[in-house]
């Protein structure tokens, strides 16, 4: 079996050659025999196409080191997926402005970065701390302004840019479907994607949604939750906005050759939000971008590392095809009882922690932890053994060597 093929088919719920393994890198440091250079530069820390337009990566990566990543875990006998981030844009009548103040005024002991837009609807602000951390080698960092989506603003903000109900209208404005230019850059980006992964047999997954994720993005996570609970129609009407763009994105996406389509939702776990607002205010729309993929013949997949075993049915009956991911040590899973929770109904990704078990564990509970998942699944489908929820700048390769050879053992 092709990667494509074997990865499918753990999706469908059918028996493969062997479970696959896959790996979602985040600045993972390469070993030097897998290393690459380009343009003079050595590519020390792997990324995915995932990141794109997301995150301020400390070197350069494009999508021909996407495609040198994808060869070398090809090599290692693992899985690999080539990630296209879907663009997004905003209203050509919106304008902004950026403006920083020094550390000490108004009583903020680091510098803030302001951005400011004009909008049809109003003006909106977002002023966020640089709090100029150091730079750990790998990791992403803190750009020099405001963007509108980064990980980066959520507990730096000084005023977030849904900071009150009336803030809410002016998020159509700033997050739309992606302009005639994203479009075309799409356009070229699917073209080489597809080219490379037909000639390799890689699976390809767009990510064209954010969901709750941009909730937290654009109110901050206490600012979210308490529009939901002091202002519900602010709130959903916040949903609204977003589900609207990620509609359109999730739509672009579908026009072109790619297997799955996957919306994020980190933000959208019990760790922030109860079963019944879950079901409530996020089934729905999930439902509704899952339905688009399945009439397009597509695959529909999902991001929650945390309270899966609770809203797990409902991610089920909104269509979800693949749950990345469930994990054993952070979220506590019972890996029987998710099998048979999600067994023929929907697949799952994980098996293994990367956090506590790649990062610090020994030998022996690598091997452990892997033998355990590979055990409990079997080989019928349904379970991708992948890291939760990725390989970071501090997993020791000699680590992930043991999660390939206890794979392999028993796979």
């Amino acid at each position: 079996m092709t990667s494509r093929e074997r990865m499918l088919a753990a999706i469908n719920g059918k028996k493969t050659d062997h479970v696959p393994l896959y790996a979602w890198v985040f600045g993972f440091k390469a070993p030097p025999h897998l290393a690459w250079s380009r343009a003079g530069k050595q590519r020390a820390y792997w990324y995915s196409g995932r990141l794109e337009h997301l995150h301020k990566k400390p070197q350069a990566w494009d999508i021909e080191d996407d495609f040198k990543r994808v060869e070398a875990w090809l090599s290692l006998g693992m899985d690999d997926v080539l990630d296209v981030s879907v663009p997004w844009s905003q209203d050509a009548r919106v304008t902004f402005a950026d403006a920083h103040k020094p550390a000490g005024k108004d009583n903020c002991p680091y510098p803030v970065m302001t951005r400011e837009y004009q909008t049809p609807a109003g003006m909106a602000r977002h002023s966020v701390q640089k709090t100029n951390e150091e730079e750990k080698p790998g990791w992403v960092v803190q750009p020099d302004c405001v963007p509108l989506i980064e990980d980066f603003n959520i507990p730096r903000a000084v005023r977030h840019l849904v900071a009150e109900p009336d803030d809410v209208a002016k998020i159509p404005w700033l997050y739309q479907g992606p302009n005639r230019p994203q479009q075309e850059w799409l356009a070229q980006r699917m073209a080489k994607v597809s080219r490379f992964a037909s000639e390799h047999g890689v699976l390809v997954q767009a990510w064209p949604a954010f969901g709750m994720d941009a909730a937290v993005w654009f109110a901050g996570a206490e600012g979210a939750i308490m529009l939901c609970m002091e202002h519900p129609d602010a709130f959903d009407g916040l949903l609204s906005a977003i589900h609207a763009a990620d509609k359109a994105r999730t739509a672009l996406a579908l026009t072109y050759p790619v297997d799955m389509v996957c919306q994020r939702g980190w933000y959208s776990s019990t760790d922030f939000w109860s079963p019944a607002i879950f079901k409530k205010f996020l089934k729905p729309r999930i439902a509704e971008l899952a339905g688009m993929a399945h009439k397009a013949g597509k695959k529909f997949g999902y991001v929650m590392t945390t309270g899966v075993m609770t809203l797990g049915a409902d991610l089920m009956e909104a269509g979800v095809d693949l749950l990345y991911y469930v994990d054993p040590v952070q979220d506590h899973v019972d890996l029987a009882k998710a099998r048979k929770m999600f067994g023929g109904k929907m697949a799952v990704a994980g098996g293994i922690n990367s956090g506590v078990t790649l990062a610090t564990g020994t030998p022996g509970q690598i091997r452990a932890e892997v033998k355990a998942a590979l055990e409990t699944f079997g080989n019928q489908g349904g379970l991708i053994l992948s890291p939760v929820d990725a390989l970071f700048p501090d997993t020791p390769w000699s680590n992930v060597e043991t999660m390939i050879a206890a794979w392999k053992e028993n796979r």
